[in-house]
């Protein structure tokens, strides 16, 4: 049974459509009309209680979170590949940078542009200017977040940088925009990319 992600090229299932093509296993794509409100809807809350995109279905597994779900295809398709085994050492790297992301870059982000006033010794992500050092250092020992092997943290991680950047809500320095040019020269994130416009253009969406 091929997997079904409930879709919109507009949210963050177009960043899942990525994640599915590097894991390279048949997939369907069920979209959502957010315009008109249909994620809201009793039969999308029963899948997702949020009333949000994306949900993945596998089988009777549903998954929902984004970062969850490309730990999810990692591990169930792809692991040894795209996700280090449970027992391996770098497993513990894979999972901090895979989490940093939605737990400190989002909300780091959105902080700084939304200009939240709060205590940094109480939220989870620092000062935007710690949190610009660590993406450095992460970024700093290697072609990937585990140096030369490419893995799903890189979707994870690397997705949110590079929407971030895209968005100008986060510093452009030179070694986070040298990482999103070698993830977009992926062919697996090339194929994504056609699929969202290609999706964009057939519902008219680009108007």
């Amino acid at each position: 049974m091929a997997l079904v992600l409930h879709y919109h090229p507009f949210s963050r299932a177009a960043n899942v459509v990525w994640m599915l093509e590097e894991v390279g296993c048949d997939y369907t794509l069920e979209y959502v009309d957010l315009m008109s409100g249909e994620h809201k809807k009793p039969e999308r809350r029963h899948l997702n209680p949020m009333g949000k995109l994306p949900t993945l279905v596998d089988g009777d597994a549903i998954v929902t979170e984004s970062a969850a779900i490309a730990l999810y295809l990692a591990d169930r398709y792809a692991i040894g590949r795209l996700a280090p085994k449970t027992d391996a050492p770098e497993r513990g790297t894979y999972l901090r940078w895979s989490l940093y992301a939605p737990s400190v870059i989002e909300p780091g982000c959105l902080a700084k542009s939304a200009k939240w006033e709060f205590r940094p010794s109480q939220a989870g992500w620092g000062t935007y200017d710690e949190m610009l050092d660590t993406i450095s250092t992460a970024l700093g020992k290697g072609t990937w977040l585990l140096g030369e092997t490419f893995s799903m943290a890189d979707v994870i991680f690397g997705g949110t940088i590079r929407y971030m950047t895209m968005f100008n809500m986060l510093d452009k320095r030179p070694e986070y925009m040298a990482y999103v040019e070698r993830l977009e020269a992926r062919p697996a994130c090339k194929n994504a990319q056609e699929i969202n416009n290609r999706m964009i253009q057939d519902r008219g969406l680009g108007r």
